[in-house]
């Protein structure tokens, strides 16, 4: 699934573009040694973690899209990371089970 067809269906906001950025599964977590433990390459993270660590365990598990429910900023730091490691950001009011719900077209993620 393309960023602009995740975006539509969280009814977000693209915070970082990435150019090719896709995901091929989904995996929804807040708890980042778990997605760090189950998350796998190509997914698209559901959280509300808005901060520069979020970047640091996708880049370990190859998660190419975060999603940041709840209409939480993206603060600079997290947006400058996510830019230069190539991971997309988009935002979403909807709550972490509403997108979710969304993206459940797409496979949950295995690690």
């Amino acid at each position: 699934m393309t960023l602009d067809e995740i975006c539509a269906k969280v009814g977000g906001t693209v915070a970082v573009p990435v150019e090719g950025a896709a995901a091929e599964s989904v995996y929804v977590g807040d708890l980042l040694s778990d997605v760090m433990g189950h998350a796998g390459d190509a997914c698209a993270l559901v959280t509300i973690q808005n901060h520069l660590n979020t970047i640091a365990v996708c880049t370990l598990v190859g998660c190419s899209v975060v999603v940041i429910c709840h209409a939480r900023p993206v603060p600079p730091d997290m947006a400058e990371g996510a830019a230069r490691e190539g991971v997309a950001i988009v935002t979403t009011p909807m709550s972490q089970y509403e997108a979710a719900l969304a993206l459940s077209s797409l496979p949950p993620s295995k690690h």
